[in-house]
């Protein structure tokens, strides 16, 4: 597409996808970013990863985390967070995105994380082995599952029961995403969604950016951005997949995504196709 990039601007960066076919929930990513700053945006399962190598800076909660060499990095589904690199030689990682259903279906526990990053260097390089090789096992069922379980055990002494600050603003907030949620492509003002919360707008705005860690504007693209995820792994046309998520255009998904998954829509659809 004109004016469109099909990669990263910077030829040291580079990022993949690759989704098991037997698991619904479950997609795994491996990355090496250096020049690369992802926009806020979200993902709707548990981030569970490692840092290989280099340094990452990303913004969560509102406040600016370092994840180093040998750290796990641990997010709670729908946060959104920012991402680039801290050092000059950028830094390289892998992750799994797993739903909260499935985690619980595995493990039968409801999980969270007080803290996005956990300085445990064992635990951490046994998590990218496991990573490795689910990446590896995607096209055997029995092996990856046996791996996925392996993988939540490893990770289990970090998961504890959510905060209770959380806990007494996440009702309020939880309204307004899904309201969000149900109009991807409305014109939303900030006197709707503070309706929706039961708060003036100023205060709202206030209150969520503090919460969130993020404007309600970049949420929205975030949510409209992991609806567009959703939908092209489910094999609908970009231009399709763009209207229907409340972008402009093919273009503006295209620039969108790429900026806050590091992979193009097209090319996501490759990868989540390949075996």
């Amino acid at each position: 597409m004109p004016g469109v990039p099909q990669a990263f601007d910077a030829a040291e960066d580079a990022a993949e996808f690759r989704r098991p076919a037997h698991r619904a929930g479950v997609e795994l990513y491996r990355a090496r970013i250096v020049r690369h700053a992802f926009d806020a945006h979200a993902h709707a399962g548990f981030g569970l990863g490692a840092i290989e190598a280099g340094v990452e800076r990303f913004r969560y909660r509102g406040s600016e985390l370092l994840a180093p060499t040998d750290s796990l990095v641990l997010m709670n589904p729908g946060e959104m967070h920012t991402g680039r690199a801290e050092t000059e030689a950028g830094w390289r990682y892998r992750m799994a995105y797993v739903d909260a259903d499935l985690v619980q279906a595995v493990t039968g526990e409801r999980w969270s994380f007080a803290a996005a990053v956990a300085p445990d260097a064992p635990r951490a390089r046994r998590v990218g082995r496991l990573l490795a090789a689910l990446w590896g096992a995607s096209d055997e069922p029995l092996a990856f599952d046996g791996l996925l379980a392996e993988l939540l055990a490893e990770l289990r002494p970090h998961a504890s029961l959510a905060r209770a600050a959380a806990a007494e603003a996440a009702p309020r907030f939880a309204a307004v995403l899904d309201f969000m949620r149900a109009h991807l492509g409305d014109r939303l003002t900030l006197e709707d969604l503070a309706a929706v919360a039961g708060l003036s707008p100023f205060h709202f705005l206030r209150r969520f950016r503090e919460l969130q860690g993020t404007t309600p504007q970049q949420a929205l693209m975030a949510l409209r951005l992991l609806d567009a995820q959703h939908r092209l792994a489910a094999g609908e046309a970009p231009a399709d997949v763009a209207a229907a998520s409340g972008l402009a255009d093919q273009a503006h998904l295209t620039r969108a995504f790429a900026a806050r998954y590091g992979v193009t829509p097209a090319r996501y659809q490759r990868q989540l196709r390949a075996r």
